[in-house]
């Protein structure tokens, strides 16, 4: 019930952490019984961490955060909410499970109202505390009624029901919080919601979120062709979530895999996922930032292999994950405190970086996403410099394209988007009209090779090939 990593680094440090990531919010956890149960709300840190053994975790905390020992579990955690606002970070009130411990089992009895340690009346106490106590608290921007809702019990009016009910109890609170709502199936599933919601307080400040893992899928980004896979993907992506954004915002509130680079599950999943994220500009959230667990399903200390720190939580465990991060990070649509575009930029998700500066590079290179080119995609499928007459045209097998002008009437400049990843740019080649794809050389340089793994091969692996056209269109708010 203690936020991570107070044995680790000081809390302030951790906060700075977070902002220099270029983060601006924390999804902060909380169980039910932290808010219901009144032999919890005189229990010091130093106690709770004594009850469970934890006396090397203590000792780190005393080391690093002296203050915290002495502190009720309650009172930690609005030290946590208040710093995480003096480093202006926002932070969303997240009710993960009823009963303390590691979320989520199909059977762990947290999963479903009416489970054993799931007590709707505990849960509407909850939430109303909850609210009451963070209602002044000008940086928690929202509460999440139930994270990853489950089990055999799960049942869509049941779960519309409780809606109703927890939305209202948190709009009569705290009117201005955002009500974010889990779908079923451990979030994985908002498809009742293609019967749209009626009679919910204050429709305007409800956010649906969702969650998408490597795992989520069993081993089927290995086993199958990547291409196939992702468009698999993104057509179940869609009739199970992405159709809410018609109606309601939505959340990508968790995603990620493990950092290691080691896992082929999860890193096919992942360059197709920022793929996804790019192209509807979604909101998200990664899990996770720690980098180890005071305790973790019986084992001490254990490291968080998806996490953004290293187990000290003083170095980022994957740089390159993170320069992917970056890229993602910036918002492309919609109101803004600026305007910008249109226009269209070309996003490597494998590594995070664009097609970008082209009049300063010779031959064309991928680099960092912000400022990046500005791009035209025409309806005749030529890719154009913005307000000129350039586009991109094939030249050769293994060599890098070139800006040429004529883009309308060669047929090296027309860039189709093939496969079922949607993600293959591919034109022919000027001589022999062989069919190629844009793809990038170990040096980052773009050039034109034979388009691989398009289908049916579960062995290769087509990421290098993997283009995102992105509209880029931010309108001042008014």
């Amino acid at each position: 019930m203690l936020a991570e990593g107070l044995n680790k680094i000081p809390l302030d440090d951790i906060s700075k952490k977070i902002v220099s990531l270029g983060f601006n919010c924390v999804r902060l956890t909380w169980p039910v019984a932290f808010a219901t149960n009144g032999s919890l709300f005189s229990l010091t840190v130093e106690n709770s961490f004594k009850n469970l053994g934890l006396n090397q975790a203590l000792a780190g905390i005393e080391k690093y955060n002296p203050n915290f020992p002495k502190l009720t579990i309650v009172r930690a955690y609005q030290e946590v909410v208040m710093n995480l606002e003096k480093n202006n970070v926002m932070v969303i009130l997240d009710n993960h499970i009823s009963k303390p411990g590691w979320c989520c089992n199909i059977n762990d009895g947290n999963g479903f109202f009416g489970d054993t340690y799931f007590d709707p009346e505990l849960w509407r106490l909850g939430l109303a505390n909850m609210a009451a106590m963070f209602k002044d608290q000008k940086n928690v921007v929202g509460m999440s009624l139930r994270n990853e809702l489950r089990g055999h019990h799960e049942n869509a009016q049941i779960w519309e029901g409780y809606i109703r009910e927890g939305t209202a109890i948190i709009a009569n609170i705290n009117p201005n919080a955002l009500v974010i709502i889990s779908g079923l199936h451990f979030d994985l599933d908002l498809s009742a919601l293609h019967i749209p919601l009626a009679h919910v307080a204050d429709r305007n400040k409800l956010l649906f979120e969702i969650h998408q893992y490597g795992v989520s899928f069993g081993d089927g980004w290995e086993s199958s062709n990547p291409n196939d896979f992702c468009g698999k993907f993104k057509k179940t992506f869609h009739d199970t979530a992405g159709f809410v954004m018609d109606r309601y915002p939505l959340f990508l509130s968790e995603f990620g895999g493990d950092l290691r680079g080691t896992n082929k599950n999860d890193n096919r999943f992942l360059n197709c996922m920022f793929g996804v994220i790019a192209e509807l500009d979604l909101d998200w959230s990664l899990w996770s930032l720690q980098g180890s667990y005071y305790l973790r399903e019986g084992t001490v200390d254990m490291e968080e292999m998806y996490g953004v720190l290293d187990k000290d939580w003083n170095q980022i465990r994957s740089p390159s994950f993170m320069e992917r991060i970056h890229a993602i990070q910036p918002q492309h649509q919609g109101p803004s405190n600026i305007s910008k575009g249109p226009y269209k930029i070309i996003f490597h998700p494998t590594s995070g970086l664009c097609i970008n500066e082209t009049y300063k590079f010779d031959p064309i290179r991928l680099a960092p996403c912000n400022g990046a080119e500005k791009w035209d995609y025409t309806p005749d499928k030529a890719i154009m410099l913005k307000d000129s007459l350039f586009g991109l045209q094939a030249v050769a097998m293994g060599k890098a394209p070139e800006l040429d002008i004529d883009c309308d009437i060669r047929p090296n400049a027309k860039w189709e988007m093939i496969s079922a990843s949607g993600m293959h740019l591919s034109t022919n080649l000027p001589n022999n009209g062989d069919r190629v794809c844009l793809d990038v050389n170990q040096n980052g340089v773009l050039v034109t090779n034979s388009c691989i793994c398009l289908k049916g091969d579960s062995s290769c692996d087509p990421s290098s090939q993997w283009f995102k056209i992105i509209e880029l269109q931010l309108y001042e708010k008014k």
